[in-house]
């Protein structure tokens, strides 16, 4: 009688699927480093990965391997997973609700978030008088957070101070001696520590929190939030305000503005999950306080 035989060999791969694949798997590592607000060079420090190495795979060139992607995924502090997907392993209920949600339109989205966190008992928290003000170096803050934590008599918490004396060095050095990894559980433990003593506080967190997202999560579920927005230009005209060394020649100051802008190309979808928004390209300081007052009232209002 005969037999079939199978074919043992596996199927080919075209050169269209593998372009396909790299070509997302760097956009993935930009958006990522880009959301982490960490430079090409800095990734390559904390990975071991070289920098002419990273830039072939941030180009769509990159000959990629398992031990890369570990690599990889360790410097930025995501698994490995979502590299290559945004699926992640889920019970059957996770995954019909990941099913439905896919479904639905961004308006949905937002309305759908904001009725699960507000729903009692969800959180276990409330907002309270806690407030918290996301964005980049450079969108006040720091002047914005003390003026206002002045006005509502609350304590003034900058979250990058609060991990510095933790770890009891700066927070470069945190990054340099802990990575992402070791930085982020900082963080984590820092906010934990402000939810459980301090029912009522203005939090100027660092702009990269947006990239946790299980911290930011947590965030935006116990804070009012506020993102303090700013063109690219002026973002980068107050860095310069501050006599930055790191950007002293106009090669580094074009950089640095390059660098702003793939920031906030990066981080804008998950910057537009706060409460409120407030652009302060075109306000002076009494102004953009004015406003952050007659928002965050109401939640001073409610404890």
């Amino acid at each position: 009688m005969a037999t079939k035989t199978r074919d043992a060999s596996p199927l080919p791969t075209t050169k269209s699927a593998q372009d396909t694949l790299l070509g997302h798997l760097a956009r993935r590592v930009r958006i990522l480093r880009a959301q982490r607000g960490m430079t090409r060079k800095q990734l390559a420090e904390q990975s071991g990965v070289s920098v002419p190495y990273l830039a072939r795979v941030e180009g769509g060139e990159g000959n990629v391997s398992v031990a890369l992607l570990h690599k990889l995924s360790v410097a930025l502090n995501v698994p490995m997973q979502d590299f290559l997907s945004d699926a992640a392993a889920q019970n059957a209920d996770l995954t019909m609700l990941v099913q439905f949600l896919k479904q639905q339109s961004p308006a949905t989205l937002a309305r759908l978030r904001q009725q699960l966190i507000s729903t009692p008992g969800f959180s276990g928290m409330g907002h309270g008088d806690r407030i918290a003000l996301i964005g980049l170096r450079g969108a006040g803050k720091s002047t914005l957070g003390a003026l206002l934590a002045a006005q509502l008599d609350a304590p003034f918490v900058e979250l990058d101070k609060l991990i510095e004396q933790e770890a009891g060095i700066a927070i470069g050095e945190v990054i340099t001696l802990y990575g992402q990894t070791g930085m982020r559980r900082l963080e984590r433990r820092c906010i934990e520590r402000i939810i459980d003593t301090h029912p009522r506080v203005v939090l100027a967190p660092g702009g990269s929190i947006v990239a946790e997202a299980a911290t930011y999560e947590l965030l935006l579920r116990t804070f009012f939030t506020v993102w303090l927005k700013a063109r690219p230009e002026v973002h980068f005209a107050r860095v310069m305000a501050q006599n930055d060394a790191r950007i002293a020649t106009s090669a580094l100051q074009r950089e640095a503005l390059e660098h702003i802008h793939r920031m906030l190309d990066a981080r804008e979808s998950l910057y537009q999950l706060t409460n409120a928004t407030l652009d302060t390209s075109d306000l002076n300081v009494d102004e953009a306080l004015q406003q952050l007052v007659a928002w965050t009232q109401p939640a001073a209002a409610i404890s």
